[in-house]
């Protein structure tokens, strides 16, 4: 059985320089603070580790009551029940992807900056569709930069949840937010604070507080 995608949240993405028992305890930290999602992206090691890992993860999400998505692979997704898989721009459409993992299973899709992308995924059956980056990002310095006007335009043309990425954090997260995200993703916001249960709390409380009611960040 799938869990169904959130409407609302924190969506946190796994680090690829966090393995083993150091990312278990890790996102078990993020789900406490409040994640709504997981992600796990993993870009080195073997097969048979991301198997491996991905298994104990979902063990762990599964405690939480919260999905785990896999990051391009929807034969990994079979292969151990996982809720479902993100889909970039190279890595296979929306059927071809439930054609592996089920009809009821999350599919999302990286849309960049295009709308028309993002409107194309949701008539094949995108359960979510991810725009970005909107800052500079770490995890992936040469990404493209997408707009917020995007963000406002796709809030009114499309019904399933919308997710921003790219260089987020609780200084900027609110101007996605505002802007028409449902959902925020993150990876070093959250997993490379030093107390990562707070970060996550910090972002879930930006994502689902109402712009006059969000607290003053530091600063401003």
């Amino acid at each position: 059985m799938h869990l169904p995608f959130p409407s609302k949240g924190l969506y946190a993405i796994t680090p690829d320089r966090l393995r083993g028992d150091a990312l278990l305890a890790a996102v078990e930290l993020a789900l406490l603070g409040g994640a709504a999602v997981l992600q796990y992206r993993p870009k080195s090691g073997s097969a048979k580790d991301h198997l491996a890992e991905g298994s104990r993860l979902l063990g762990v999400c599964r405690a939480a009551g919260v999905p785990l998505i896999i990051n391009d692979s929807p034969r990994l997704v079979a292969e151990i029940g996982a809720d479902g898989v993100h889909l970039g721009r190279d890595d296979g459409g929306v059927a071809a992807a439930r054609s592996l993992i089920g009809a009821q299973a999350i599919v999302g899709v990286s849309c960049y900056d295009s709308l028309d992308r993002a409107l194309r995924a949701e008539a094949e059956g995108a359960a979510y569709v991810a725009f970005g980056a909107f800052f500079p990002s770490a995890t992936k310095p040469g990404a493209p930069r997408a707009r917020l006007e995007t963000l406002r335009e796709a809030k009114i043309r499309l019904s399933v949840p919308i997710v921003a990425i790219g260089g987020l954090d609780a200084a900027n997260a609110s101007q996605v937010v505002d802007a028409g995200a449902d959902l925020v993703a993150v990876v070093e916001a959250v997993f490379g604070a030093s107390d990562v249960a707070r970060a996550a709390s910090e972002l879930r409380g930006l994502v689902h507080s109402p712009p006059s009611r969000r607290p003053l960040l530091d600063g401003g």
